[in-house]
């Protein structure tokens, strides 16, 4: 099994997804700006990949100065935060995870801790990040577990395997747990352009595990919608707001729109740590604009005229009114969100 991100004592060790599936090569950032770095870079991607990478970034931050005058590392501690949070705008498992371990810090000063205490809580709080991930994850492949039929045929889109979290899964859970409980599955993997996350990570993770995998355009979706090949869609999320509207990989809302088209179940899978109630709707959450490079060229060979201009937003909004379900550890929502949702997660 491969490991996303884990902490070492020489730094932060990620899987460098650019490289896959050709080779599985490993980083590790020996500072809390390389580990924003390799998220802006997508090095690591996934919304609960890049929480849990953040947060162990706060507590290598913290560990490198502890040796520092207590003012020192708070500072230290602040900066690092800054930088992890520049590094990409739309995942709020970033913003989450930040906010958790600025929150211990200033508790843990509260109450007195000197500088040695505090950087060890800090490594304590990443790994429970970390290990509330997995455990998270697990649950959605048992609560999704009734949504899929005895045989059936599941769309995806983009990567939300373990490669988007600590190390197990969140929409692949739903196909991994279906799997596991006997049921016969097959998955069309939208290729999931510019940066190719399910032909590269999800055909990759699901033949891995043993899974009939056929890899689609994306272009390909609607057709096969229509023509009766598809009987469910899952995906994952990188923001949900607390109206049910849901952020992903560009390319969603459009698979969200023919599959309300042809009478086809549109499932949602991620942690609660997802859900953003500071978002009332869609409109609320930030969409990155990623190198218009990205489309312009594939692995560095150019694919277009130059000169000609491109549009990279890396994200799309889908309406709640569109989704059939939201799975999440603590469950499933459905229509009304705005209820379901803070059912799941009150308001703080």
């Amino acid at each position: 099994m491969f490991r996303t991100v884990e902490r070492t004592e020489a730094g932060v060790r990620l899987l460098d997804q650019r490289k896959l599936p050709a080779e599985a090569v490993y980083v590790t950032c020996a500072s809390a700006d390389e580990v924003a770095e390799a998220i802006r870079l997508m090095i690591v991607r996934g919304a609960p990949a890049i929480g849990v990478t953040a947060a162990f970034g706060v507590a290598l931050a913290a560990s490198q100065a502890s040796g520092l005058p207590p003012s020192a590392l708070d500072a230290a501690i602040v900066r690092a935060r800054d930088a992890l949070a520049a590094a990409r705008p739309t995942a709020v498992n970033l913003f989450w995870a930040l906010t958790r371990m600025e929150g211990a810090a200033r508790n843990a000063r509260a109450e007195g801790a000197g500088n040695t205490e505090l950087a060890l809580l800090l490594e304590r709080e990443a790994q429970a990040i970390h290990d509330e991930d997995l455990a998270a994850c697990r649950a959605i492949g048992r609560h999704a577990a009734p949504l899929v039929p005895a045989k059936a045929t599941v769309l995806t889109h983009c990567n939300a395997g373990g490669l988007a979290t600590a190390g197990y899964v969140t929409a692949l859970g739903v196909i991994r747990g279906a799997v596991d409980a006997g049921k016969a599955i097959r998955v069309f993997a939208g290729e999931t352009r510019p940066f190719l996350q399910g032909a590269r990570l999800t055909a990759w993770e699901l033949m891995d595990d043993g899974i009939e995998t056929v890899l689609i355009a994306d272009g390909a979706a609607g057709s096969l919608m229509h023509g009766g090949k598809v009987d469910l869609v899952v995906v994952g999320a990188d923001r949900i707001a607390a109206n049910g509207d849901v952020a992903n990989k560009i390319g969603t809302y459009s698979l969200a729109v023919l599959a309300k088209e042809n009478g086809i179940p549109f499932y949602v899978a991620a942690p609660t740590s997802t859900i953003d109630r500071k978002a009332a709707t869609g409109a609320d959450i930030p969409i990155e604009e990623r190198d218009p490079a990205e489309v312009t060229e594939l692995r560095g060979l150019r694919i277009a005229p130059e000169g000609v201009s491109a549009l990279n937003p890396a994200f799309d909004v889908t309406p709640a009114r569109y989704v059939a379900a939201i799975v999440t550890e603590r469950g499933i929502a459905r229509a009304p969100y705005a209820a379901s949702l803070a059912a799941l997660v009150p308001p703080s």
